[in-house]
Parts: C-alpha cells; structure tokens; sequence
C-alpha cells in the first residue's frame, strides 16, 4: 500500500507540473499560432479537460459507494492534480483574451450580453470564473487563509463541471458530455444518500449488552422478590 501512495504522489505531482507548463505555453499558442490551435485542436482541449474533470467529480462518490474498496479512496488525494489540470485548459483560454484585448474583455464584464443565454455565453462565463476561483484557492495557503470557508469554496467545481458541460453540449451537440452529466448526477446523489444512512447510523445510541455482575444482580433481585412472596 505504501509504494501505491508512492505512486499517487508522484502522479500528483507530475499533474501539477504539467498544469504550470499548460498555463505557460498553451496561452501563447492561442495568441500566436492561430493556425496549430484551430477548431478542431480547441474541441480535444475542451474533450481532455473535462475527462480530468469527469475523474474529479466521480473519484469521491464512488469512494462514499464502493467503501470497502481500498484502493479507490487514495485516488480521491489525485482531485487537485486533476482539477487543476482541466482548470488551467480553460483559465489559458481566458489569459489569451485578456493578451489580445486586456481592456474590451474586462469591459465586457459589465455588459448584459455578457451574462445572457445568447449563445450560451452565461454558462462559458460561470465555468470560466469557477475555473479561475478553483485553480487560485487549491493551495495549501489558500486552505489557511480560508479556514473552514475553503471547503465551501471548493464547492464551485459543481458549478464549474455543469456549466462547462452544458456550454459544450449546447454549443456542439456533443452527446458523450450529456452521459457524464447524467452518470455524475446519478453516482452523486447515490453517494450522498449512502452517506446520511451512514451518518444516521453513526449517530444512534448502540445498546451495550448487560455485564455478568448486572445479571447476577436481577437474578438476585427476582429471587429476594419470591422469598417475600411466599413469606405474605
């Protein structure tokens, strides 16, 4: 078990590393190579973030379902590695609109066709500001900053896996992304109702049988009772 956790370390790692290696260069391909990121490539980048994205949102109910698995639940630890990895595909995207045009995209954020349903563009923003909060905050210095709160604000890759999901889907028709969401809703719901049984259980009173002294006792008590009775 012990080389297993080895491996998941360095996985994570390695994670990490590519992620700060997407964010550096995937950026400049967008801004200056034009031609290499076409269409097509953009629809693999969407496709490879949200696989890393589709691990990040089933590892941990599966691991709530299937708890006498052992190995499943280590692979939870690998949720930041993989979330930031499907987080820094979509936040490179940002960072080559803000290098094209800084001012006309932070502009745009005050605009109501911003925040419309006019070509999806409120789901492609709430994913995109979920993205940008998710791959910030999933340090360790974020966890003391935030304390209890960052939890809570972890909660946003619900936010980030639906509206992303339904963008692409809505935009391209891509009916494998509809499965996920379906198969996400369903394991995660399951999880959660698992869970409650698990926490209603934990948290009834467990009757202890009674000691040998406690039994002698009544059998005592019972006896002193019949003695009396046949003295009345």
């Amino acid at each position: 078990m012990k080389k297993y956790f080895n491996i998941i370390k360095y996985t994570q790692e390695t994670l990490l590393v590519i992620s700060i290696l997407i964010l550096m260069v995937l950026p400049l391909l967008i801004v200056f190579y034009p031609n290499i990121i076409n269409s097509n490539v953009i629809l693999n980048l969407y496709l490879v973030s949200h696989i890393f994205l589709f691990f990040v949102m089933i590892i941990r109910p599966l691991a709530d379902i299937f708890t006498k698995v052992k190995w499943l639940r280590p692979l939870v630890i690998l949720r930041k590695g993989t979330g930031v990895i499907s987080a820094s595909i979509i936040v490179s995207f940002i960072l080559s609109k803000l290098m094209i045009d800084p001012s006309g995209y932070i502009v745009a954020f005050g605009t109501y066709k911003y925040w419309s349903m006019t070509n999806y563009a409120l789901l492609a923003h709430l994913a995109d500001i979920s993205a940008v909060i998710l791959i910030i905050t999933s340090n360790n210095l974020s966890k003391r900053i935030f304390g209890t709160w960052w939890k809570k604000i972890q909660q946003l890759s619900y936010v980030y896996f639906y509206a992303s999901v339904l963008y692409v889907y809505l935009s391209y028709r891509n009916i494998d992304l509809l499965y996920a969401l379906i198969i996400i809703t369903l394991v995660t719901y399951v999880a959660s109702v698992r869970n409650k049984k698990r926490l209603i259980q934990s948290s009834m009173p467990v009757s202890t049988p009674p000691s040998t002294s406690q039994v002698q006792l009544n059998i005592n008590q019972v006896s002193d009772k019949r003695k009396l009775l046949k003295n009345i």
